[in-house]
């Protein structure tokens, strides 16, 4: 069953969800093309390198060509030339253009470092050319020629420097398996097993290997283990939520059919879909060329991946985790000592949790609980209040009576505000769970792991002395498919209301 389908019945006698609208219905992306969003981003990025260049330029001329005797009136060469900052706009614009053009903005990075400082020296090289054409056309013979030379040096450094620091951060992230794209193979054949290894062995590449599919009436051998074929295409859907696929690629041709069916289905689950260039001509006739490490590749299927939301979600977690724990820090002393002195035992209680697409992290807790309550809790299993994989006792014996009051006013979550700053948490999101209650989950339970789990969410604020575990499901569903900035501040509002009116336990 689908998680829209079980949405609508596990919600369709409840009230409305904090002003929730019905769920949408998927709109029509393009079957081609890179984002615009990320792809805005990134000009922008290029734009303040830019702009920082020619702040360089005008020193270095003050400095190079007249001594040092006008350095003091850079800032005024800067203010009161508004003919060289037309000049500068209009490099910054051809400079976006032509790289652009080179394929620098797509959001899929280029495949080496390499070549990617290659064409971005190119494309600086020739947003110059179309600099001194203007200022040839235009018979500016006011503009320095020293500068403009300045000007392109410098906004080659700035620019390269820029991309190996953005690049570097990301190998980063992708080393500690941050921020990674899972990808599976459509195809079993040779030239699939290669794309395939080359994928695994790389982890710069941004990629997750999880698997290859059968590609629909297909007779070649198979190349591929059988322990990493995942199954037929039929069962895309269900694989999507399993393995919190990405991105198909498309390595053994099928049928053009079945290829435009293919990326019908990928625009409901929200995911992308490449082939190998060459297959589909009349679906990519337009479509550039890119490179997934070394084999080329054509989009037939791009999804928008929100980048600027998510963005700024990600600056008002660490805005709001840093102003929090500065506000709570004598607080949460005085706290510790308190547990220090009330029972024996750890100040926090570190759980493994599984986070956004199933990544395990620790979790960190004041401790509210005697020192060996997992143990306990095994004797306890007859008095669950909550049904299916919740587990809820009211009165619980493990909880000491410092720990009741910490969970009333929910301050035992205090120091998951350094989640928060780890990106391991949100402040606004479903609540994480435990590998135990993954295990259990249903296929359409998966949806709530699409994204950064929270410290407060829609079921706590609307059913946390609710039992139903459908409710529980339905609650974190929906905020996955209608999030917003508005539905965020609503609950932060109301996860305020219900602090102070002291109903967290």
């Amino acid at each position: 069953m689908a998680t829209s389908e079980f949405i609508r019945k596990t919600s369709a006698n409840d009230q409305p969800v904090l002003g929730l609208p019905a769920r949408k219905a998927f709109g029509t992306r393009s079957v081609t093309g890179p984002s615009m969003v990320s792809s805005l981003i990134m000009m922008l990025n290029d734009s303040l390198a830019i702009m920082l260049a020619f702040g360089t330029a005008l020193v270095l001329r003050a400095i190079l060509f007249e001594k040092a005797v006008r350095f003091p009136s850079v800032p005024h060469d800067v203010t009161s030339a508004p003919l060289g900052a037309i000049y500068l706009v209009w490099f910054i614009l051809a400079f976006i253009l032509v790289a652009r053009r080179y394929g620098l903005y797509s959001p899929i990075p280029l495949s080496t470092g390499t070549h990617e400082l290659r064409l971005t020296v190119q494309a600086c090289l020739n947003a110059g050319l179309l600099l001194c054409g203007g200022l040839y056309m235009t018979n500016s013979l006011s503009i320095s020629r020293a500068l403009v030379v300045l000007l392109i040096g410098s906004a080659i450094v700035s620019l390269s420097i820029r991309r190996m620091i953005w690049r570097l951060a990301r190998y980063r992230q992708y080393e500690r398996g941050l921020e990674t794209r899972n990808v599976v193979i459509l195809g079993t054949n040779h030239l699939s097993n290669a794309l395939g290894q080359h994928i695994a062995k790389d982890y710069r590449l941004g990629y997750k290997l999880r698997g290859f599919l059968l590609a629909p009436d297909c007779t070649a051998s198979r190349e591929v283990p059988e322990n990493q074929i995942l199954g037929g295409i039929d069962r895309i859907r269900q694989l999507t939520r399993l393995h919190f696929i990405d991105e198909i690629v498309i390595a053994e041709p099928c049928a053009t059919e079945q290829a435009i069916r293919l990326v019908e289905e990928a625009r409901e689950l929200d995911i992308d879909i490449r082939s190998i260039s060459g297959y589909y001509g009349e679906l990519t006739a337009n479509t550039p060329i890119e490179y997934l490490g070394v084999f080329p590749v054509v989009s037939l299927h791009r999804r928008d991946p929100r980048t600027i939301a998510l963005h700024l979600k990600r600056i008002v977690d660490i805005a709001l985790s840093l102003l929090a724990l500065t506000a709570v820090f004598p607080v949460m002393l005085i706290i510790a000592v308190v547990i220090r002195m009330n029972s024996k035992g750890p100040i926090f209680f570190v759980s493994e949790r599984i986070g956004k697409r199933g990544r395990v992290f620790p979790c960190f807790k004041f401790r509210t609980m005697v020192k060996d309550a997992e143990q306990l809790k095994k004797n306890l299993a007859a008095m669950n209040e909550r049904d299916g994989i919740l587990f809820k006792v009211s009165n619980d014996p493990r909880v000491t009576p410092v720990g009741l009051f910490l969970r009333k006013y929910s301050l035992d979550e205090l120091p998951q505000f350094f989640n928060v700053l780890r990106g391991e948490m949100s402040i606004v999101g479903p609540r994480p769970p435990i590998a135990s209650e993954v295990e259990k989950y249903d296929l359409e339970h998966f949806r709530r792991l699409e994204v950064l789990p929270g410290l407060t969410g829609l079921w706590q604020i609307q059913a946390r002395q609710d039992s139903s575990f459908a409710k529980y499901i339905a609650l974190d569903t929906a905020y996955v498919e209608n999030w917003s900035f508005w539905l965020d501040l609503k609950i932060l509002i109301r996860t305020a209301e219900v602090i102070v009116r002291g109903t967290g336990a």
